[in-house]
């Protein structure tokens, strides 16, 4: 496996750690439809937190949740319709982003929560 794609890997083991550590149901990992992935489905309080997962090994050319661009969040949209409607789920659902990067040896995480919108 690619550096990358092991640093990657590595991001969404520590976020879903993170994710339970903070009360959260782990739902789905890397759940795809068509051409969109989800890196995790997670519920807690009666919402459905659909959240994109973005590891950095630096800060370089900027911060990790800065790489979640427009298609992207077009793409999640189309997938947690589609996830939603199979699951014939009445729920609220809120997007968020976990923002990794490297510090030192350890890594640092940020929650951000209701990252973005979908209109």
């Amino acid at each position: 496996m690619a550096a990358h794609n092991e640093l990657g890997k590595l991001g969404e083991d520590l976020a879903v750690e993170h994710l339970r550590e903070n009360g959260y149901e782990i739902l789905e990992t890397n759940w795809t439809f068509q051409k969109a992935e989800i890196d995790i489905i997670a519920i807690k309080e009666g919402i459905l937190a659909v959240v994109e997962v973005k590891t950095r090994s630096s800060l370089e050319f900027g911060l990790p949740q800065d790489f979640v661009k427009p298609k992207k969040i077009q793409l999640l949209v189309k997938a947690v319709n589609a996830y939603v409607n199979r699951k014939n789920l009445d729920i609220e659902v809120r997007f968020d982003i976990i923002a990794i990067h490297k510090e030192g040896k350890s890594f640092a995480i940020e929650h951000l929560i209701d990252a973005f919108y979908h209109f």
